[in-house]
């Protein structure tokens, strides 16, 4: 009885211990490493995305925050909150050692949020729509280049359900082309969404 006693309070504690490491990780996303205001939600008033890392720890993720205006109010109200759709900088699975890697960028383009990464020279570009309360992922682009003479560029359109595929060959000007067809899916939301998920498109 004793034994399960205090087995009992070593979960209690364990738990406690852990609900406060993971506050404590949520409070150190203090270091702002970009800001965007523009009009998201198609109000005419201005939204706000801030993306956030950590000051101190081994990893250093990002954190992704969209805020947006709310009718009849002067505050913005958080409407997303991810800290799985960027790489963290320094990723466990590589033993701490940074990918070849740029700091992600983004900005409002025409009511849209466009997110740009380079990771591995693999330049990529996302475009997410605000539709019926969800950021939703509608285009991909991306370009990579073999460090010689070869550049792919890849155009994915998940409205659509295609995907374009140009092998740019600057040695003899010619260039391929391939395109693939398929059933267009329910467009993935910007809070399910991973980095290793956009990798796999």
């Amino acid at each position: 009885m004793k034994k399960s006693f205090l087995y009992i309070l070593f979960l209690l504690f364990a738990h406690t211990d852990l609900f406060s490491q993971n506050i404590r990780n949520q409070d150190n996303f203090s270091e702002i490493v970009g800001e965007e205001k523009g009009d998201l939600n198609n109000d005419k008033k201005p939204d706000r995305v801030v993306v956030t890392t950590t000051k101190t720890g081994e990893i250093k993720p990002f954190r992704l925050q969209i805020f947006l205006s709310q009718p009849n109010s002067k505050n913005l109200k958080l409407q997303v909150s991810s800290t799985q759709i960027f790489e963290n900088q320094y990723p466990v699975e590589t033993s701490g050692k940074q990918r070849n890697f740029r700091i992600p960028d983004f900005f409002i383009e025409k009511g849209k949020l466009v997110i740009l990464t380079d990771v591995n020279e693999l330049k990529s570009r996302y475009i997410f729509r605000f539709k019926d309360g969800n950021f939703e992922l509608t285009h991909i682009s991306r370009v990579i280049s073999d460090g010689r003479e070869i550049t792919t560029e890849t155009e994915i359109d998940l409205l659509e359900g295609t995907k374009v595929v140009f092998d740019q060959d600057f040695g003899t000007t010619k260039k391929y082309k391939l395109k693939q067809k398929t059933t267009p899916k329910p467009l993935p939301k910007i809070q399910d969404l991973t980095f290793s998920d956009l990798e796999k498109y």
